[in-house]
């Protein structure tokens, strides 16, 4: 079965925002390691649509996280905050799904959510654009 790339991404979007509703409800639940991969999550499923939506392709996490740089942030399209949001993440993603005796706590993540929903809002603008 083959998608129109449109169709790809429209359902990257959607599962980016569907993946920051799981984060909050984990977050409601305080499960601090499960809210921040899917913060982590929900931002790398919406830098994937933009990627596609310029034919960027990309196929590994660092793969993802490399050509957004190259093309979105050394570029000057987005401010550098924004890699540095999405660097935290993924470290943080990385250090809660592998290292051993990790757990975050309510004061590492709730600072997060507000900083996702407005890196997704600008990644949608530009995908929309």
């Amino acid at each position: 079965m083959s998608f129109e790339k449109e169709d790809i991404i429209k359902y990257r979007i959607e599962k980016a925002h569907l993946t920051f509703l799981e984060a909050q409800s984990l977050i409601e639940s305080e499960f601090w390691s499960g809210a921040v991969n899917r913060l982590y999550y929900s931002c790398f499923h919406i830098v994937k649509a933009l990627l596609l939506k310029n034919d960027i392709k990309a196929s590994t996490h660092n793969g993802v996280r490399t050509e957004f740089f190259k093309y979105y942030i050394k570029t000057g399209i987005l401010d550098k905050k924004i890699s540095t949001l999405y660097s935290d993440l993924m470290n943080k993603r990385q250090e809660s799904d592998y290292d051993d005796f990790f757990e975050f706590q309510k004061a590492d993540i709730i600072p997060l959510v507000d900083e996702v929903k407005e890196f997704q809002n600008q990644l949608e603008k530009l995908i929309n654009a």
